[in-house]
Order: structure tokens, then sequence, then C-alpha cells
């Protein structure tokens, strides 16, 4: 459509390569209006059993990746701007064996609601997305037909979101349509509770 796009690769995590990344940005398009923090990771165990290990690795990119990508949008985010990062609806089903990642979604949004407002005055709103189960690669990973079919059939829609769903949700808060819209958690999941 005439756009041009820059890749630009970066370890949410790590602070001077997310400094870097929105330099880059700020350079090549004379500024940053939209954040979406899209980046997580996932290991599911029951609590008693999981690899601390994997705690960690989990909470350096789902906790402090979202922080650090939350400061630099904070702070270069121009008027009119949006930051939009990833939760998960599981925060509220409280399904056994997510419990890690559930924590750190549940961080998530915690930084959300606080940012939205230590960000007052600046014009830019701060919104997480908190999908259900939706048809992506890291949803499906080691899933078999009968579970995925029995998490397709709990919303009322019967069946799992897309990415298309989520991408629309995310397109609405970035948009000056969705601009009243701040600090809040927006459960896109089809109606599950």
């Amino acid at each position: 459509a005439g756009g041009r796009a820059v890749a630009v690769r970066a370890d949410v995590a790590d602070e001077r390569q997310v400094d870097a990344l929105f330099d880059t940005a700020e350079s090549e398009y004379g500024g940053v209006d939209v954040v979406v923090h899209a980046a997580g990771r996932l290991y599911l165990a029951p609590i008693a059993e999981l690899d601390l290990a994997e705690l960690d690795t989990l909470h350096r990119t789902n906790i402090r990746g979202t922080f650090v990508v939350a400061q630099q949008a904070a702070r270069r985010l121009r008027g009119g701007g949006a930051l939009i990062t990833f939760s998960t609806s599981i925060v509220g089903l409280a399904l056994p064996g997510y419990g890690a990642y559930s924590a750190s979604k549940g961080a998530t949004e915690a930084l959300t609601m606080i940012l939205a407002r230590e960000l007052r005055g600046r014009d830019v709103t701060v919104n997480t997305v908190a999908p259900g189960p939706t048809a992506t690669d890291l949803f499906l990973e080691g899933k078999d037909e009968e579970t995925i079919a029995r998490m397709a059939a709990q919303p009322p829609l019967e069946r799992l979101g897309t990415p298309t769903d989520i991408a629309e949700v995310v397109a609405f808060l970035a948009s000056p349509a969705g601009h009243w819209v701040n600090g809040q958690v927006i459960r896109a999941n089809g109606g599950i509770v």
C-alpha cells in the first residue's frame, strides 16, 4: 500500500537493544506514534514442577521485556500515541499448568494500569489485549486435537480466535477511534468468563 518498513532485531529485555530500536524508529520515521509489544514466552507445568530456569527465562521476556519496552514507549511516544501490550485471558481463568505464564501476564496488566496513570497529561494511551484461545503457533504447540477442540468449545462463539480477530482489536486501540480507551485490559476471547 505504499508504506515502508524497517526491520530491527532486538532482545526486548535488553534496554540497550530496545533503546537502539526506538532510536532507529525515530530516525527513520521522525517519531514514534504506536508501540505494540507482543513478545512472549510460554512454559506449561504445574507450579510444584516448573523448572526455575524456565521461570527465569519466561519472566525475562514476559515481565522484564514488557517493562523495558514500556519504559522506552513512555519516554518516546508522541502526543496522540498508543502503547499496546499483551496479556492472556488465562489470568482470569486460572487454568492449572499456567501458573508461571499467568503470573507474568498479571504483571503486564498491573503495569498497564499504572503506566496509563503515570502518563497523565501526555495524551498517550496504554492498554493491554488479553486474548483467549487463539490459533497461533504458540497456542497450538504441544496440544493434541482433543485439547484444541475442548478449548475451542469454551467460548460462546464456539471457536478459537484467529490472529485477525486479535489484530483488529489492536488496530482499534492504535487508531484515533480507540483513543478514549485507556488503562484497560481488553479480554478478546469470544466471551469466555
